[in-house]
């Protein structure tokens, strides 16, 4: 009996654990509906903190509405996590989703390596969650957590892409303060990535999708023309203390539709800047930090073989406000 224990019985045993640990860890695939949608909530700036009251209002939030909207991916955009134990607040906020079996993605703010706990450290942490989709990136390119997500067809194609990046967190020139920008290899990756994608396509490129944390900073530009934005502008920008060219790479590659990012709580406006979508999310956060109250999350809602999307604001609550459809509602 103790031979077959050790020789046969405890190798199955080990082999089946392992391959359920794997199996829990390995990206989800992301398809379009049987209506040909495929639909996105994204939460930004919860600012959470484990064991803070105050704090779990934001993951009632979450669970609400995923159970209203019941999306395809969930897209957390930065300063998620920033107190208290930093790994359970990580463990918290997450947890709707997971019990949810809802895939989803993370890009890291300017506040999440705060807490003690390193952008690296963070992302071991929650790549070993199920239903993740995020990757640390490669690791040439400067920040943790730059990468593509393909949505597919019921073929298997790729036809909607969505980029994930590190806006990274704090000046590291001496002498420029302020926050923050893309570097140029992080610029470079992004074409490359794009070229690859658009050559696989017969030289078209694929529809696509952009997901950060500090605004690019030609959201400035197109909020001196309130008339044109959909949504509000309660304060200043606060994009990179340098214009390092991403959006002039988007535009250049033609690839990306739209970039939805946080940092600046009391905005959520949407606005479109030469053919290019700029929009923020509706703060998801509370009190543990200047707030945008009722809070909220946006809801994009993207079609196969497209070159359109729709998108709200759902509040806490269930109110849903400033629908607007791309680009149909900027012509």
């Amino acid at each position: 009996m103790t031979f077959l224990l050790r020789n046969i019985l405890l190798p199955v045993l080990c082999s089946l654990l392992l391959a359920t640990m794997v199996a829990a860890q390995e990206t989800p695939s992301l398809r379009f509906d049987g209506q040909g949608l495929f639909k996105i909530v994204q939460f930004t700036d919860t600012h959470y903190i484990a064991g803070n009251e105050t704090a779990k209002a934001s993951v009632d939030l979450v669970a609400e509405t995923l159970d209203a909207e019941k999306p395809q991916l969930v897209v957390f955009t930065g300063d998620i996590v920033v107190g208290g134990d930093i790994m359970k607040g990580w463990d918290e906020i997450l947890s709707p989703v997971m019990e949810r079996k809802t895939p989803w993605a993370v890009v890291f703010g300017n506040h999440d390596d705060e807490g003690g706990k390193t952008r690296q450290q963070i992302m071991d942490h929650i790549t070993q969650k199920p239903f993740c989709c995020v990757s640390a990136g490669p690791k040439d390119v400067k920040g943790i957590g730059n990468y593509v997500l393909e949505v597919k067809d019921a073929d298997g194609a790729a036809r909607w892409i969505l980029y994930c990046m590190d806006s990274n967190a704090y000046s590291t020139v001496e002498g420029v303060g302020g926050y923050g920008w893309f570097d140029f290899d992080q610029i470079r990756w992004y074409r490359d990535t794009s070229a690859s994608y658009t050559q696989k396509n017969n030289g078209k490129p694929l529809p696509a999708l952009a997901f950060f944390h500090i605004p690019l900073n030609e959201y400035s530009i197109i909020s001196a023309k309130p008339e044109n934005l959909i949504g509000v502008k309660n304060e200043d920008e606060c994009p990179g203390a340098v214009n390092s060219g991403m959006f002039a790479a988007m535009l250049e590659c033609g690839d990306v539709m739209g970039t939805f990012v946080g940092h600046d709580h009391v905005n959520d406006y949407i606005g479109v800047h030469h053919g290019i979508a700029l929009a923020y999310g509706r703060f998801s956060g509370t009190k543990t930090t200047y707030a945008f109250e009722p809070h909220g999350a946006r809801v994009i809602e993207t079609a196969s073989r497209t070159r359109a999307f729709k998108t709200w604001i759902r509040l806490k609550g269930g109110e849903t406000i400033q629908p607007a459809e791309y680009p149909k509602s900027f012509q």
